[in-house]
């Protein structure tokens, strides 16, 4: 049930409880975003269609109570097989853990429990509703101090189905009231006795009745005294004790009218005229189910009355109720002789001494004889029948064996008469050790780390004996792999570590800085990390920035971003310069500043693509052609400056709308010092073309050849 998602509504967080009839969760509401607690019926009783209804009716009468000491009922539901119901999650404690912890509890603060259970009773009962099962198990204490009883409806949802499933009347047995016992109908009185008793345990520490088996503990209710609550604990006030025993009394006529006339007693009972009043006293009842001495009947109490016609005479009854005659009364006044009594007691007393001995000697032959019974607790069971075998003692069958985490399985923790002598060949039960209890673990792989933890501790599980170990995978990270022990082996909460690989998710790896990379050179880095760029992943546009088939950025990892193995990377590459754009080419004729002296030439432009870009920067002594290309977007102007020995020569500026059809040509002329013409090997006709390109440009072309100069 962890994990799941119960009607779609509420997330199952972890077990907090359960009962013999349910289950208790801890969850989730997701549509009201708050904690709840949802009971779901185990398993064996849903195929009982009358428990089913009967369990639904009583669970929507119980969602009927509206009261501050009762828990509320939210929903009920049935999903495939489970049913369930959801109710008010309570932050705190049970008033059993409580009382394990630190009872007996101060008196105030048992009475103020008290009074809030009984309130919440009063509330039940007047709404027609009995719990028939209040327990300490059944009411929970808030961190606030505030008492809630839970478990109203479900109790009563109970048939002949269970009752023979479990072999005696369905609740806990140490709180049933003497009806309950009897297996009668029960009412509002048999929740008050419950109370009672709660009341004394809370004071006393201790249950009222305690016995071997359940039979013998609900035979007390019916038959036997409890010890009174101030002879345990005398500082519990007479009048709270009054409350108890007129709240336990075995009569129910003789108890409280109903829970609210309990919870007015309770309410003055702590008042400080009420501390010492004299003890409650009760008329004598006459329960024939009561067990009490009678007087024994003796032989001639009645005489007979066969006899009752026939004789005349008159009769005398004594002491003794003897009869006699009277007329032999007055015979005994004559003397009479003493040689025949005498004889006839001597003879009676011969004939007792034979039957005396006569009696001894038949049962000498029958008395097998008495051994000792030997100590077995500690051994184990194969050895304690030896050892009670040789001693002439026999081991009822079947031994009782129940679970304990600290004895080991198959060793006797218990036996009867043990360190007394008995006869020969009498039965000796032994209690033997099924060890700790074993649960079986279930398949954990697949789900969440968080989620397993939970419900191991849950079962008893430390959590630092849940040991973890992580590597990468294909699985969501978190995700358990491996479990040890394997899924259905037995083990015991309370010592078998759980040991679980889980899942930290695929390998990472930095992700590169692919920006104004090849395209070619991407794939291939990509590749190398196991990562995936696919075709669909790669969007191709324009950009005076980057080359063609240059990576321009990352679409959806950012450089040393730690990126899973496998993962698909998207890219944008640039196809080039838009359509609209315009390429131009020109030279730069330049000559070293000095002739037959090398010159350094920078040559320095901006364009579409960037601004003040060093294109060439060389060495030269003599004059060459240096191509400059720019790229123009409409309505621009490129720029190109020419600087030698680190001064400047000249600046070219070309439009956008300057750029003709015509093929390129040298159109800037920078000389060296002294020289006037263009060198020998310029043909005239370059020349004339420098003359048209120069022209064309306008003013600023002639300005920057004026500046060069």
């Amino acid at each position: 049930m962890i994990g799941h998602d119960l009607a779609g509504r509420y997330e199952i967080l972890t077990r907090v409880g359960g009962g013999g009839m349910a289950l208790v969760y801890k969850a989730h509401d997701v549509l009201l975003n708050r904690k709840v607690a949802v009971k779901v019926l185990r398993q064996q009783f849903v195929g009982d269609e009358e428990f089913i209804r009967r369990f639904r009716r009583e669970a929507q009468s119980a969602a009927a109570l509206s009261h501050p000491n009762v828990v509320s009922i939210y929903d009920v539901g049935q999903e495939d097989d489970i049913h369930y119901i959801v109710m008010e999650y309570v932050e705190g404690n049970n008033l059993n853990e409580i009382i394990q912890e630190r009872a007996p509890l101060q008196t105030d603060e048992a009475i103020r429990i008290a009074v809030q259970i009984c309130d919440a009773l009063d509330h039940a009962h007047q709404n027609h509703i009995i719990h028939r099962d209040i327990k300490p198990h059944n009411i929970l204490i808030g961190n606030n101090g505030r008492v809630k009883v839970t478990d109203f409806g479900i109790a009563r949802a109970v048939t002949s189905s269970t009752i023979t499933q479990t072999g005696s009347v369905v609740g806990s047995v140490h709180y049933f009231s003497p009806e309950h016992a009897k297996g009668i109908n029960t009412g509002e009185k048999s929740d008050l006795y419950s109370l009672g008793i709660v009341l004394y345990q809370m004071l006393t520490a201790k249950l009222p009745f305690l016995g071997e088996s359940p039979i013998s503990v609900a035979l007390k209710h019916l038959q036997e005294p409890f010890e009174e609550p101030r002879v345990v604990n005398p500082h519990i006030p007479q009048s709270v004790e009054n409350v108890i025993l007129k709240a336990m009394r075995k009569n129910p006529a003789e108890r409280y009218g109903s829970a609210h006339e309990m919870l007015l007693d309770l309410d003055t009972c702590l008042r400080p005229d009420r501390l010492n009043e004299p003890r409650i006293q009760f008329i004598a009842n006459h329960d024939m189910d009561e067990t009490r001495i009678m007087p024994a009947i003796r032989g001639g109490a009645v005489a007979a009355s066969s006899d009752g016609p026939s004789r005349t005479e008159p009769k005398a009854v004594v002491s003794d109720t003897t009869s006699v005659n009277l007329q032999d009364a007055e015979q005994e006044k004559k003397p009479k002789g003493w040689k025949k009594p005498v004889l006839v007691v001597s003879i009676t007393l011969a004939l007792l001494v034979l039957l005396l001995f006569g009696f001894k000697w038949v049962l000498a032959q029958l008395d097998p004889g008495e051994v000792n019974v030997p100590y077995v607790i500690g051994m184990t069971e194969t050895d304690a029948r030896t050892t009670l075998t040789e001693a002439g003692l026999r081991v009822k069958d079947p031994v009782t064996r129940e679970f304990h985490k600290d004895i080991p399985k198959d060793v006797v923790f218990d036996q009867s008469k043990d360190n007394i002598r008995v006869k020969k060949g009498s039965f000796i039960e032994l209690s033997v050790s099924d060890g700790p209890e074993m649960k079986e673990l279930k398949n954990y792989v697949g789900q969440k780390l968080q989620s397993a933890k939970e419900e191991l501790i849950a079962m008893g599980v430390a959590e630092e004996r849940i040991l973890v170990t992580e590597e990468h995978s294909e699985e969501e990270a978190g995700t358990i792999l491996e479990q040890t022990p394997k899924d259905g082996e037995m083990f015991d909460p309370e010592t078998a570590e759980v040991s679980f690989v889980v899942s930290m998710g695929r390998e990472t790896v930095d992700m590169p800085d692919l920006t104004d990379m090849r395209l070619k050179d991407a794939r291939s880095l990509l590749k190398s990390l196991e990562l995936v760029l696919e075709e669909d992943d790669i969007l191709y546009e324009a950009s005076y920035l980057h080359e063609k088939d240059h990576v321009i950025r990352q679409d959806n990892f950012n450089p040393n971003d730690k990126v899973p193995k496998g993962s698909k990377v998207s890219i944008t590459v640039s196809k080039g310069p838009p359509e609209d754009s315009k390429t131009y080419t020109f030279n730069i004729r330049i000559s070293p500043a000095t002739a037959g002296k090398a010159s350094e030439v920078k040559i320095i432009y901006s364009d579409a693509t960037g601004e003040n870009i060093e294109g060439v920067k060389r060495t030269i002594d003599s004059t060459v052609d240096i191509p400059v290309t720019v790229i123009l977007a409409p309505d621009t102007v490129a720029r190109v400056t020419v600087l030698r020995d680190n001064q400047f020569m000249d600046t070219k500026e070309i439009r956008y709308d300057q750029i003709g059809a015509g093929g390129d040509s040298p159109n800037l002329t920078i000389p060296g010092d002294g020289e006037t013409t263009p060198p020998p090997d310029t043909p005239d006709g370059d020349q004339q073309a420098q003359a048209e390109v120069d022209e064309s440009n306008g003013e600023n072309g002639a300005e920057g050849q004026e500046a060069g100069t």
